[in-house]
């Protein structure tokens, strides 16, 4: 107890310590609007303007700082007139001069900028722009423009965009009006209500959009790819449902002008909800098939969430992280149990339960804390405090939290002084067991997932030893046709492995026979060893209409029976799976290490996975193309010039993975000599970065 007190204290004076150092200002100048314009130039991957600021001064003070990370500032005034500034640094922009308290003031900074972070550039095959995004969360407007990095600072932005007329360009707010001008367009857009500097957006490429509209009137407008029309109907399917069905369960309506969602190229996560604007990554516009596999579903309904927990109403400070995430998430999870029941809202709640109590236990206020923890633990905060003190509490707090809080920033004290308020219970044990106690309270979630039925069968599955499980799936035989069961099932196949050997075929091969897909899929994904008398149940899983479950079959298939490896190939051959073709960069490769097969076609199959891995391909294609160019070992010169630059790739997991491969590559002497010859042709950057690694 004496060393998690001990440790609390010290998260909380650091906390207090931040506060002080970036958040004084709010305190003494309240920034209340701000206009911005400014002009994308993609053929230099620059963007360049100015940004007006309005502002009233709270106390007295003599300087008033801006954050600006390595942008050329070209010039600043207040209200007119040229004021100094000190830029040294290239982090903030610090303007001097006596602010009396009560006065209103404008300041003006025209600037430019080739930005590392935050805005990025996206080539087409040609080395031409054709896509430009932002992510401000965690990296940061004010790489791009002028602004405040902390999140308590909120202002009303109105944002105009001049770009090639051959672009659609999207941003915060309401477009208001688009004009031409000589080859380009002033996009403008306007918004009504403040935000955090974090949440900006701009997105620059070849959009078209579909409209629908919420039952009380909000506009939503999905954005996508020109060629990507037929994926528009399964990827954004519930979008409609999702948005209505908040309304009505929060209780207070979506709290801007509109709504919209565009799919880009290599972004740096799922989506990011940015205010009125939700960039997500085109991974997930999937077509009827894929859709079944990687539904956009979560991500829509988890972006759209932030829109009132995270936009509307705002953490203070990371600790409160929860506040965001936790919320999104559980809403999310709301969203899912309206569309596809309650069987699905419990059995998310459970994976997520088992994934919590096997992790190193983190208090939910450390703002340290991992994404499982702020995400999933504090989705279940949520789950047990409805538990505990009821629907019509629950929903009258949360409305009144939002309608008190709006537009504004909060800490888990303001959230739970409501929720004591409306349910008038004592909070505090709850507050210690679910927030601060690092240990997840498990036996308090089981009791919960107990009240479905299946999660409590799989609660009990998982507690059966291997001769009560042996005995129960001997005596449940029916369960494979049961689509109630799909999860039990996979947790069957997952754990067959330990049955005798005639039961555990005669497992898999009800499930392959079963009339419920991802009975089959669950075989495909969790058997090693195919016994012959299978094959053709587990060869017929190539038909599928599951691009998951057709790469497993088809690498466990050539694993078990090579020589049967090229009918499989000529079955497969057409199919690229998603779109990070998952199953024509697998088939590339066995079809490459099968000796007979197409043999005049082997240059042709290489070429085709080497050019994977060029740089304006999706990351996800270039990193299964780098993977199976690993395993067979088989990196020329342009795979390795191509995979250099993926280490450098803003994706972190994407750039992580490619070094991985790189060091592997450089530990082997021949590809060691091979990579160092080449490093003359490479850019600067890349030649610093390869001499670093060679240095190691």
């Amino acid at each position: 107890m004496l060393k998690k007190n001990v440790l609390c204290r010290v998260v909380l004076v650091c906390t207090c310590f931040l506060n002080k150092t970036f958040a004084q200002q709010i305190h003494q100048i309240d920034i209340l609007d701000a206009a911005v314009n400014v002009q994308l130039i993609p053929d230099q991957k620059k963007i360049q303007g100015d940004v007006s600021y309005g502002f009233k001064v709270l106390e007295s003070t003599d300087s008033l700082v801006v954050d600006a990370r390595a942008l050329e500032i070209l010039s600043v005034q207040l209200n007119g007139s040229a004021v100094d500034y000190n830029y040294d640094d290239k982090v903030t922009l610090k303007v001097k001069t006596q602010f009396k308290k009560g006065d209103q003031h404008q300041l003006e900074i025209s600037y430019q900028g080739q930005p590392n972070k935050s805005m990025y550039f996206i080539d087409d095959p040609n080395g031409r722009v054709k896509q430009v995004w932002t992510q401000g969360q965690g990296k940061y407007s004010s790489y791009w423009l002028p602004s405040f990095d902390d999140m308590n600072e909120k202002i009303i932005f109105d944002i105009t965009v001049k770009a090639p007329e051959q672009f659609v360009v999207l941003a915060n707010g309401k477009l208001k009006e688009k004009q031409k001008v000589g080859k380009e367009i002033l996009w403008q857009y306007h918004m009504k209500q403040p935000m955090s500097s974090y949440l900006l957006a701009i997105a620059m490429g070849d959009f078209d959009f579909v409209q629908s509209q919420s039952r009380s009137g909000i506009n939503i407008k999905n954005y996508f790819y020109p060629e990507d029309k037929s994926k528009v109907e399964p990827t954004f399917r519930h979008t409609t449902e999702i948005m209505n069905f908040y309304e009505d369960e929060i209780g207070v309506n979506y709290p801007w002008q509109e709504y919209k969602q565009v799919a880009v190229q290599d972004f740096l996560y799922a989506g990011m909800e940015n205010t009125t604007l939700t960039i997500f990554s085109d991974s997930y516009m999937v077509d009827s098939i894929a859709q079944k596999d990687r539904p956009y579903f979560n991500v829509n309904a988890h972006e759209l969430a932030h829109h009132w927990f995270g936009d509307m109403v705002t953490e203070s400070n990371s600790k409160d992280h929860w506040l965001q995430e936790g919320f999104a998430t559980y809403y999310a999870l709301l969203a899912a149990q309206h569309v596809f029941g309650s069987d699905h809202f419990y059995l998310e709640l459970y994976k997520s339960a088992l994934d919590l109590e096997a992790q190193h236990g983190e208090s939910l206020l450390d703002p340290k804390a991992s994404s499982l923890t702020f995400y999933q633990r504090g989705a279940w905060v949520l789950v047990a405090l409805r538990d505990l003190i009821g629907e019509r509490s629950f929903k009258k707090a949360i409305k009144t939290y939002l309608n008190d809080h709006a537009f504004e920033n909060v800490d888990t004290h303001d959230f739970f002084n409501v929720v004591m308020a409306k349910s008038q219970m004592e909070l505090n044990g709850f507050i210690d067991r679910w927030l601060v106690q690092k240990e997840f309270p498990i036996q308090e979630a089981k009791t919960i997932l107990s009240k479905n039925d299946l999660t409590r069968r799989l609660l009990t599955l998982n507690d059966m030893d291997d001769k009560a499980f042996e005995l129960f799936v001997t005596e449940h035989p029916e369960i494979y046709n049961q689509t109630g069961q799909i999860a039990v099932v996979d947790y069957i196949v997952k754990r067959a492995a330990i049955l005798p050997e005639a039961l555990r075929n005669d497992t898999y091969k009800r499930a392959l026979q079963s009339l419920i897909p991802e009975n089959k899929q669950s075989v495909a994904v969790h058997i090693t060893k195919i016994p012959n008398s299978l094959k053709a149940d587990f060869e017929a899983l190539l038909n599928q209409k599951s691009y998951k479950t057709i790469e497993f079959t088809l690498l466990k298939l050539s694993t078990n029976f090579p020589k049967s490896l090229p009918k499989y190939l000529d079955q497969t051959q057409r199919i690229d799976g998603f779109k990070n073709k998952n199953i024509k960069t697998l088939w590339l490769a066995l079809a490459l290490i099968t000796p007979e097969y197409q043999k005049d076609q082997k240059y042709k199959h290489y070429n085709t996975l080497v050019a994977y891995t060029q740089a304006f391909q999706p990351y996800e294609l270039r990193l299964n193309a780098f993977r199976y160019l690993s395993q067979l070992q088989a990196f020329n010169e342009p795979a390795i010039r191509n995979l250099i630059q993926a280490c450098l790739h803003p994706v972190w997991q994407f750039s992580k993975f490619s070094r991985q491969i790189l060091d592997n590559l450089l530990a082997q002497p021949a590809y060691k000599g091979l990579i160092g010859d080449i490093k003359k042709d490479l850019n600067k950057q890349e030649q610093r970065f390869l001499n670093e690694r060679l240095d190691q």
